[in-house]
């Protein structure tokens, strides 16, 4: 073990590491504490999760890193939605193997080591709308989108989708009705004006009308 993983060890926060955080642990020269790194590599003590940012191999580490927290220090303009999303919520009953983000940035895929992460871009007026900041165990942050706007970034990601009812997500998704009903008028009103898409505007408009109506007649 090096004097750079024995740097990182004494830090009492997530095994979850940028550059600037090794130019904190370690003096020297940047070739000095590129050598650390590349050592450090080799041995397998430190994992490169892509340029610039790395995890302690899990041996080593007290605090468990969140793969959500990974995906969110990888784009940081992004939140975890879509099928991810739907299946953290208990929406959906298949497990999810990638974790699938959404971004204001360009479509992009990481192979980590821990997991394979996608990013897909949605224009959006406000990016962080009808999402949530969650605090883990340990310190992990990210942020998680409502049912709501997951389900309206899987509109708009799913470019021959024509939904604009509880009908399809029910018999295609096999999403529960109980739990379609469980969406509020404040989940919608967070999402009003948000997106210009007009398959993405008419499922929220038919949704809520008719999420709405059927609550008018209970």
């Amino acid at each position: 073990m090096n004097r750079l993983v024995r740097a990182l060890l004494e830090k009492d926060t997530l095994p979850l590491f940028t550059i600037e955080d090794i130019i904190q642990a370690v003096d020297g020269s940047d070739n000095a504490r590129y050598g650390l790194v590349k050592r450090a590599m080799a041995k397998g003590d430190l994992v490169r999760i892509k340029r610039g940012l790395y995890v302690l191999n899990p041996r080593y580490q007290k605090k468990r890193v969140s793969v959500f927290t990974v995906s969110h220090m990888i784009v940081g303009q992004s939140y975890i939605s879509l099928e991810s999303a739907l299946s953290l919520h208990g929406l959906i009953p298949e497990g999810v193997r990638t974790i699938t983000a959404v971004t204001s940035k360009n479509p992009q895929e990481y192979h980590t080591p821990m997991g394979h992460l996608s990013y897909e871009r949605v224009p959006q007026q406000r990016l962080f709308a009808g999402v949530r900041r969650i605090v883990g165990d340990y310190g992990n942050v990210w942020y998680l989108a409502t049912p709501l706007k997951a389900l309206a970034d899987y509109i708009y990601t799913h470019h021959g989708l024509q939904w604009d009812s509880m009908d399809p997500l029910i018999h295609s998704l096999r999403i529960e009705e109980s739990d379609l009903r469980e969406i509020t008028e404040k989940d919608f009103d967070e999402l009003e004006g948000n997106y210009r898409n007009s398959r993405v505007i008419r499922f929220l408009f038919g949704l809520r009308d008719e999420i709405c109506d059927a609550r008018s007649h209970l």
